[in-house]
């Protein structure tokens, strides 16, 4: 029962596309999205916890800092990074880039914490590397051939466009790792719910001032837009962490980050199935590599 709460949190946030791809066509730029959820997804927290467990919103100030570096160097950065790359690419390919942040996690641990460089690690980061040089299309445009030179220009903007959507998704894994950083030195001292809900509400209150403007408030005004608002905050925000701290309970993290792996592979089946976006034979095979340096990274190390 503990591992299905893993995957159903997995899954929740693997449809986060569907939302803020209607949120995109309703007129809402990345930043205004990350604000509408992080909003959202802060004010159901503290409903939640204000009802259950009040205890866990108790802080020292002094230690605000922790979650200025949660919530803005981490959590806003790389969902506007995360939500500009489904703009410039596919959610397969942002959901996938997202996923290099272990990677991430692992270089700056070795710079950090002086952890060790073994050679499964190593492994690791070079499938990484191949697997996101796949997903960029690189490959597709060498096996293509040559006799499309009359399009060339079109394709030289179009690959334009496509390496900026790789280089915000390979920020907002590095966004996303930074969390793991900052994270780990608040949950010494606080509980995850804790963390997670100042993380919301410093990142909500960060973005304010450059959304709470008449032009967001009339987008939310219709009602499409303020469902899928909603449901950005509470089914693939709120929802996915409260199933997924259930189920770290009783598995193991190696585990649970395993089994977590199905929001990526969640995030592209509706990029394909439902939102219709090309997956090309290269980049899937690209996105394997990535799903294979992350599993070499969960394996345990024999003594």
């Amino acid at each position: 029962m503990y591992s299905l709460y893993i995957i159903i949190g997995g899954f929740f946030w693997g449809i986060i596309g569907l939302f803020s791809s209607n949120l995109a066509a309703g007129g809402c730029s990345p930043v205004e999205i990350t604000f509408l959820r992080n909003l959202v997804g802060a004010a159901g927290m503290l409903c939640y916890l204000g009802i259950f467990k009040r205890q866990s919103l108790r802080i020292n100030l002094k230690d605000l800092w922790m979650f200025l570096g949660t919530g803005i160097l981490s959590i806003v950065f790389f969902n506007i990074m995360y939500f500009e790359t489904i703009r410039r690419t596919t959610l397969s390919v942002a959901a996938i880039l997202l996923y290099t942040a272990p990677c991430f996690v692992m270089i700056m641990s070795v710079i950090l914490f002086h952890e060790k460089l073994t050679g499964r690690k190593l492994a690791a980061l070079i499938l990484a590397f191949f697997g996101c040089t796949c997903t960029t299309g690189i490959l597709d445009g060498m096996f293509a051939g040559a006799g499309a030179l009359a399009g060339s220009s079109s394709a030289a903007r179009s690959g334009t466009i496509q390496a900026m959507g790789i280089f915000t998704g390979i920020a907002s894994g590095f966004g996303y790792a930074l969390y793991s950083i900052f994270g780990n030195v608040a949950l010494k001292k606080y509980s995850s719910e804790t963390v997670t809900v100042y993380t919301f509400i410093i990142a909500a209150i960060s973005l304010a001032p450059f959304c709470l403007r008449p032009g967001l408030l009339t987008k939310v005004s219709d009602a499409s837009t303020l469902a899928n608002a909603l449901a950005i905050g509470l089914v693939s925000t709120m929802l996915p962490f409260l199933f997924y701290t259930a189920g770290l309970k009783k598995t193991e993290p190696g585990k649970a980050s395993v089994m977590a792996f199905v929001e990526p592979m969640v995030a592209t089946l509706v990029s394909v199935l439902i939102l219709h976006q090309p997956l090309s034979l290269i980049g899937a095979g690209g996105i394997g590599l990535i799903f294979c340096s992350i599993l070499l990274l969960n394996l345990k190390e024999r003594k």
